[in-house]
């Protein structure tokens, strides 16, 4: 048995699909690494993963579905290049679907595709001929070409190979295609979307989260390393940069007005954030604010934030409501760790009636009484670097 892996959009990249094959490869082998004989092979249009025992396939298959730029992958079995073969192949295919799912009257239809031209037949013939020999050795089979229960998959390629099930995979575009960004990480519900949302396109992620012991425990500091983890297994390995942060909310709570408290402290975030990223070669800071959620994230707060640095700042959620953004964790595992009663720094010394509506001037002029640079320095130097993945 081997993996037949299916990929997406570097299918379009013309000169460079050479450069976007070779970064998918490798992230295939870093997402099967724990399985010491597998194999990952490039063929034309395919990748294939050799040397899977069988027992090893759905943990192998359920690995590969989470690595972003690949569109599919089925367990398919290698088949002879001989009509005889085929037949006899997906023959075999069909009743082991058949005794697997169990049935005994099923509707199915073939499906075949024909890359290498120099096979006798075409496509359209091979379906016809390899779905009529199933009809007649197989009891309980008719034919249903519009809406069969299952169908029967024959690719004639380098080798051919035949399948049932194609199980979807993560698509967007490969690990690391798209330079690095630093991702505000919390342990709420949207800022794992956001990472995910942004490492599907390609972008190799690092990750900054504060913390503001001993008002946040560390089973609150564990809950966003287990998000980061969650997160790695689809965009791979992630520099989490834990910072301490009690000492610049202390110094905001007891200086500026209280109303401004969540704006300051954001803008403090930024201007960290964007230090780590130009420290570790990120080209952009990522956050997972969306519009009007919170006080925090009308649009004129989020131009207050914008200000504090000079760095492009990326929203991958900006548009969704709140049941989109829980949709995506519960797809991707997150949801039911970003649920747990943990406190993070947000919610400590949170004001009563925060300010909606700032006027920048205004918010430069209250957080004047701070020494910005020494505090963000501080901050930078205290961080603890955690490698996930």
């Amino acid at each position: 048995m081997v993996l037949l892996i299916r990929y997406g959009e570097i299918h379009l990249k013309g000169l460079n699909r050479p450069y976007f094959e070779k970064l998918q490869r490798q992230a295939i082998k870093r997402a099967l690494r724990s399985f010491e004989h597998a194999q990952v092979e490039k063929g034309q249009g395919r990748f294939y993963v050799l040397g899977l025992a069988d027992e090893e396939i759905p943990r192998a298959m359920d690995a590969v579905a989470k690595v972003f730029g690949l569109h599919s992958v089925s367990p398919a079995v290698e088949i002879e290049k001989d009509m005889d073969a085929i037949r006899q192949g997906l023959c075999k295919l069909a009743e082991e679907y058949m005794r697997r799912k169990g049935l005994e009257e099923a509707t199915f239809k073939v499906e075949a595709t024909r890359s290498d031209k120099r096979f006798p037949l075409k496509s359209m013939q091979i379906a016809a001929d390899t779905g009529g020999y199933l009809l007649q050795n197989i009891p309980g089979l008719t034919v249903d070409v519009h809406n069969p229960d299952f169908r029967v998959y024959i690719e004639v390629r380098e080798q051919c190979y035949g399948y049932v099930d194609i199980i979807p995979c993560a698509g967007g575009m490969p690990q690391k295609s798209n330079g690095r960004a630093m991702l505000l990480l919390s342990g709420g519900i949207d800022s794992p979307v956001a990472g995910f949302s942004i490492a599907k396109r390609g972008v190799e992620l690092n990750a900054v989260h504060y913390h503001s012991f001993p008002y946040t425990s560390e089973a609150a500091k564990q809950k966003v390393i287990d998000l980061a983890e969650l997160v790695s297994a689809y965009a791979g390995r992630i520099h989490l940069h834990v910072v301490s942060f009690t000492d610049i909310q202390m110094q905001i709570y007891e200086k500026c007005p209280h109303e401004m408290l969540v704006l300051i402290m954001r803008r403090f975030m930024m201007r960290i954030a964007e230090r780590l990223a130009q420290e570790n070669g990120c080209k952009a800071v990522v956050t997972g604010e969306s519009i009007g959620q919170v006080a925090s994230q009308t649009l004129d707060s989020l131009v207050v934030t914008d200000d504090a640095v000079s760095m492009p700042v990326f929203r991958p959620l900006i548009g969704m409501d709140k049941l989109e953004i829980i949709e995506i964790a519960k797809k991707i595992g997150t949801y039911e760790t970003s649920i747990l009663p943990h406190e993070d720094c947000c919610t400590v010394f949170v004001p009563k009636h925060p300010q909606t509506h700032p006027v920048l001037d205004k918010i430069k002029e209250a957080e004047r009484v701070l020494e910005i640079d020494r505090l963000v320095e501080e901050a930078v130097q205290s961080v603890e670097r955690i490698i996930i993945g």
